[in-house]
């Protein structure tokens, strides 16, 4: 049929049916169309009402304001196969008078109708507009499907395929039957929302898969290839509205077999594999499903921005953010008024630390959907990572206004109110986060802290005492210790105001996050100058404090447990030396396969805020590859040796086809390195080095050189490996005389007064007021075996 002929038609089933003449359908009119078209139909209004929603939000892009459908929606709906302009025209008894089709073009219909319709010529049991329903009367059985089944495109076509369903409707009540009768006889009513059906059915699984399976007999023998793919499509949705998700996803990949390259199957097998937990696999399928999209026609644009979505949210569940971000910013160029796409986009980005992008994207969702507390929620920590804590306040506050048992944006502003001071207050959100969900330890331990902020020392031992049931970690025993020995001494919780920024440095390093540990009175901060060293082995007070900064970003991303030949796997692996973020963080994520997925997310906002925006100082989405890889290596697991060795490969790797890297290579990667661990120094020319023009190459050795030299290198690695090997280290309980907290790691003792400082402490030039001197002189120890032999030499040496 020409594109002529076709327009005309659709223009005037919309003429027909725009009563008012506003040159829109709306969604009254759009219900009379539907009605109207299919007369053996009778819809309740849940049917009508699903796929009227189903429309209007499909085509959103067509809808003006509330007048309705456009002219150009009602053709797009028709262009997408929601419906058969030449079926709805007979079934409305139209015809175009002297502007009929042509004989010829009425054999093209023909031809058209026995191509798209039913293959078997049957076309009482194919699809009418914009609905996917049967010839017949709905049973009681069809209206208690899901709305799908007659939503556009992806609805229930076929008269057998209902009967079909309503078999299994039949049989899926019966097990539900059972499965209450069980609940009830062991004291369950209402189910136990953790456990799957699978698994409550017991001993009459077996029984239940012989029934399904019968019923996928009947859809393998249906009369054609089009029915059968429609009837597993129907059961596989079906099952999986009752939880089945195993079986579901049986019916899906039989559908896929017949239909390999419909979007559907591929589609609807991603949600199930995603709610078995199988997110590799689902991935795959929506990747699947993606390949589909591009070579099928556009009848399933529409469910496009979902693929993007489900495969992003899928991403997210194995911890790959960036990844997400990227299918999240696609469903949203696809629709612009996807508030729930760009919502994702933005936790997203605040889940790497892209603060500014992240308020925007949220900004944008709450524009669209106002009563959308998930992104309000989100909004107020974006905000309150930006330090616009006023407003993020007001966004935790509407959140909780929509949502008032909201646990994020309770713990969350919990969070800002206990770094804003008002420590009682943080405390009421804490208790009401627990009230919630009593298993949260980060709410305890929070907790706890506020509660030391305003004083309450009895019930912020209780708190962290409960924190550390729940986690069994050493830092929080050592907390708990440290509370009880200043509860002997007068005024010793004066010493216990919280500090947030302290904290979380404590915590990086190892050590128990509670409080400063000292105040004014008690402690006085020197220059960097008085700190002397009483020998050669013993760390300068300033590298100590940048390595304890290194190993605290070793430790938060756990690069010291990816093993170094990992990039040696990658670089031999990789296609393309210049990647985008996503692709490097499938990178990563190889690399770093044993975390869990919240761990890893972790390290990739990490690795994001402190290394990609450095080498993507530009914006422009894509990273060196090679000079990433040799900036992780110092950092990664393995001897010295091998990991400087890794650097030169990584280097060598960028510059293909040599054995030697170029010296500005050498010179960027070294700039680079301290630009990245060592910020206050090596920055200010780190760009001058782009652009110049130097012929000489370097081996390995004059690398090694290069990178060793304390003043240009990274000199600073040793001392991290002597942190990596000791900073588990106890000294007999000795504990610090600033912060007062036993001694972990390297313990350093001033010669002649005598005090212990520990390392973080040390790093930052503090001594205890009483003991003043022009000039303080430390000695190191690793560990108080060191100490022990110091003692036995001396008595020897006597």
């Amino acid at each position: 049929m020409s594109s002529s002929l076709r327009l005309q038609k659709v223009e005037k089933i919309f003429k027909r049916f725009d009563v008012n003449g506003d040159e829109c359908l709306s969604r009254q009119e759009m219900a009379n169309l539907v009605t109207a078209v299919n007369p053996r139909v009778k819809f309740s209004e849940e049917q009508i009402k699903a796929i009227l929603d189903e429309v209007f939000r499909t085509y959103a892009n067509f809808i003006d304001g509330d007048k309705g459908l456009r002219l150009d929606g009602l053709l797009r709906t028709y262009d997408d196969g929601a419906g058969d302009v030449d079926r709805d025209y007979r079934a409305l008894g139209m015809d175009l008078g002297s502007d009929s089709a042509s004989e010829e073009e009425e054999e093209e219909v023909r031809e058209e109708e026995s191509r798209d319709g039913v293959a078997s010529g049957r076309k009482e049991d194919a699809i009418s507009i914009m609905n996917e329903s049967p010839g017949f009367g709905p049973t009681k059985w069809q209206q208690s499907v899901g709305s799908w089944a007659v939503s556009p495109n992806n609805g229930i076509v076929y008269n057998d395929t209902w009967r079909l369903i309503e078999d299994l409707e039949i049989l899926l009540r019966r097990v539900a039957v059972k499965l209450e009768a069980k609940r009830k006889a062991a004291g369950k009513e209402g189910g136990n929302e953790e456990a799957k059906p699978v698994e409550e059915l017991g001993s009459e699984y077996p029984s239940f898969q012989k029934s399904i399976n019968e019923l996928r007999l009947k859809a393998d023998v249906s009369r054609n290839e089009e029915e059968a793919f429609d009837a597993h499509m129907a059961m596989g949705r079906t099952l999986f509205e009752h939880g089945f998700y195993e079986e579901a996803l049986i019916s899906f990949k039989k559908a896929r077999e017949l239909k390999p390259l419909d979007v559907r199957p591929h589609f609807r097998a991603g949600n199930a594999l995603y709610s078995m937990g199988k997110y590799a696999e689902a991935r795959n399928a929506f990747e699947h499903a993606l390949d589909a999209e591009r070579s099928s026609s556009p009848r399933f644009a529409s469910l496009l921005p979902q693929i993007h979505i489900n495969l992003g949210v899928t991403m997210e569940a194995d911890g790959m953010l960036l990844c997400a971000c990227d299918h999240y910013r696609h469903a949203a160029a696809l629709n612009p008024a996807h508030s729930r796409a760009l919502k994702l986009l933005g936790s997203a980005l605040l889940g790497v630390g892209d603060y500014d992008a992240a308020v925007k994207a949220l900004t944008d969702a709450i524009t669209m959907k106002p009563d959308y507390a998930d992104a309000h929620c989100d909004l107020g920590s974006a905000l309150h990572a930006l330090n616009d804590d006023d407003r993020a306040m007001g966004e935790f506050q509407r959140a909780l206004d929509l949502m008032p048992g909201h646990l994020d944006a309770l713990y969350n502003l919990g969070g800002l109110l206990r770094d804003s001071g008002k420590f009682e207050r943080a405390a009421e959100m804490y208790t009401k986060v627990l009230g919630i969900r009593p298993s949260h330890w980060q709410a305890h331990l929070n907790r706890a802290v506020a509660l030391l902020g305003s004083g309450d020392v009895d019930d912020a031992k209780k708190s962290l005492q409960e924190a550390f049931k729940l986690t069994n970690r050493v830092e929080l025993y050592d907390a708990i210790t440290r509370l009880k020995m200043l509860q002997k001494k007068p005024k010793g919780f004066a010493a216990l105001i919280p500090s947030p920024q302290r904290d979380s440095d404590r915590e990086a390093y190892g050590m128990s996050p509670i409080g400063s540990g000292a105040t004014e009175a008690t402690t006085v901060v020197v220059d960097s100058s008085r700190f002397q060293v009483s020998t050669s082995k013993t760390t300068p007070r300033q590298w100590m404090a940048h390595a304890l900064h290194i190993r605290a970003f070793q430790r938060h991303t756990r690069l010291n447990r990816c093993d170094v030949s990992m990039i040696s796997r990658e670089i031999e692996e990789a296609k393309q030396k210049s990647v985008s973020k996503a692709e490097l963080e499938k990178s990563l994520r190889r690399m770093l396969h044993f975390l869990g997925a919240e761990t890893f997310q972790e390290s990739i906002k990490a690795i994001n805020q402190r290394i990609i925006r450095v080498l993507d100082r530009m914006g422009s989405g894509r990273v060196d590859l090679g000079m990433l890889f040799a900036i992780l290596a110092p950092l990664c697991a393995g001897s010295v040796e091998k990991r400087k060795q890794i650097v030169f490969e990584a280097l060598v790797w960028r510059c293909a086809g040599t054995d030697r890297i170029a010296m500005t290579d050498g010179k960027v990667y070294l700039k680079l390195l301290r630009a990245v661990y060592i910020p206050l120094h090596g920055a200010s020319d780190l760009w001058e080095v782009h652009g110049e023009v130097d012929p000489a190459t370097m081996s390995y050795e004059q690398l090694l050189e290069m990178f060793d030299d304390p003043d240009w290198g990274f000199g600073v690695m040793a001392t991290l490996v002597k942190l990596e090997s000791g900073d588990r280290e106890r000294h007999g309980g000795l504990a610090c005389a600033v912060c007062s907290y036993a001694i972990v790691g390297s313990r350093f003792k001033e010669v002649t007064s005598e005090f212990n400082l520990c390392s973080l402490c040390y790093s930052e030039g503090k001594v205890p007021a009483n003991v003043k001197k022009e000039e303080y002189c430390f000695k190191e120890y690793d560990s108080e075996a060191d100490a022990v032999k110091e003692k036995l030499s001396f008595l020897v040496s006597r």
